[in-house]
């Protein structure tokens, strides 16, 4: 079986940092490779990932750049890129060994949104379809590949915002997605934060732009992303 690497990017998560990646301590113990990849955090997020990763580096901020420096370390034959506000099933390991072992060279996970509003399982819901529509996959889902399609698509664009999107669309090119029906649950902390349909609205908003050729840099501004 091909060795998995689990890559996290982080980013001032103290609070939550240290749950996530004990919740990664099974697919440790069963040969994954977890690396952690901090953006500079403000708070204690390096120095609290740092005894439950097995490897830890700080890179440039920016999920695409911190990915990239991860990949760039791993030893594992497929690649995981998981927030950190995102928890696997059980049995991710398993699945996405099983899924790359035949022709299919990336993927996803579906996903749940976890939170207050009864309006989150109609976005994740909406995600999904689309997602299976499109072949466009989103960070929160917990995307993967082999090492191989990912070094022959570029990695990740380092744009500040939609590099999930750009690396979808470069790996389409070369293969089909994988859509894996077992869930990720991801927090709905951005959603509830601003408002559940106003956040939904304006993400696709900003997909739309993105599509039609704005800027990544300006939309993540309209995003609320703050350069430091």
């Amino acid at each position: 079986m091909p060795t998995l690497s689990i890559i996290v990017p982080a980013f001032d998560e103290a609070a939550n940092i240290a749950d996530a990646l004990q919740a990664l301590a099974p697919f440790r113990q069963r040969g994954a490779e977890v690396i952690v990849v901090d953006g500079g955090s403000r708070d204690r997020t390096a120095e609290l990932a740092r005894p439950h990763a097995d490897r830890m580096l700080i890179a440039a901020r920016g999920r695409g750049a911190q990915m990239n420096a991860g990949a760039g370390i791993a030893r594992g034959e497929v690649l995981l890129f998981l927030h950190a506000d995102t928890r696997l099933p059980p049995d991710a390991d398993r699945l996405v060994l099983r899924a790359l072992a035949g022709a299919n060279a990336w993927g996803r996970f579906d996903v749940r949104i976890e939170g207050r509003s009864p309006l989150l399982a109609l976005v994740a819901a909406l995600m999904n379809w689309r997602s299976r529509l499109t072949g466009i996959a989103t960070g929160d889902q917990a995307m993967f590949a082999s090492r191989k399609i990912f070094a022959d698509a570029g990695g990740f664009p380092e744009i500040p915002l939609m590099e999930d999107i750009a690396l979808s669309r470069r790996l389409k090119r070369i293969a089909r997605p994988t859509c894996l029906a077992t869930r990720v649950t991801t927090s709905g902390r951005r959603w509830e934060r601003h408002g559940v349909v106003r956040t939904m609205l304006m993400m696709w908003r900003l997909r739309l732009a993105f599509f039609l050729g704005a800027d990544p840099a300006a939309l993540a501004r309209r995003y609320g992303y703050v350069e430091r």
